[in-house]
């Protein structure tokens, strides 16, 4: 006996329906003109690995806190906005540049 038919015996009024997650299909709209691609590096600070992602020139502050909010959820990480700068704890830069390339970013990596 699988789990549905299980579920319809203790609940025999409920009307199941497939309803899929609005969260996961959910991607963030953003307005943006990029003129040159934003840079996706590797540092260690203080000996530990950070992500640093560059070059939000003509980005609005408050989109670049969304993307921010949006990797760090989506990843379970740790990290914050400096002056247009995203930092991001732990080197996960191809992660990082597969996101941001699949909501329309330009996305180079630099160093190694």
């Amino acid at each position: 006996m699988d789990l549905q038919s299980q579920l319809e015996n203790l609940f025999p009024d409920h009307k199941y329906s497939e309803v899929e997650s609005e969260v996961s299909k959910e991607k963030p709209e953003f307005s943006f003109s990029q003129n040159n691609p934003l840079f996706c590096k590797y540092e260690k600070r203080k000996g530990k690995a950070i992500t640093i992602v560059e070059g939000f020139d003509k980005i609005n502050k408050d989109q670049i806190k969304l993307i921010a909010r949006n990797i760090k959820q989506k990843f379970s990480v740790g990290g914050s906005v400096k002056n247009n700068i995203l930092i991001i704890q732990g080197d996960i830069r191809d992660h990082i540049m597969k996101y941001l390339s699949s909501i329309g970013f330009k996305v180079k990596r630099v160093g190694g």
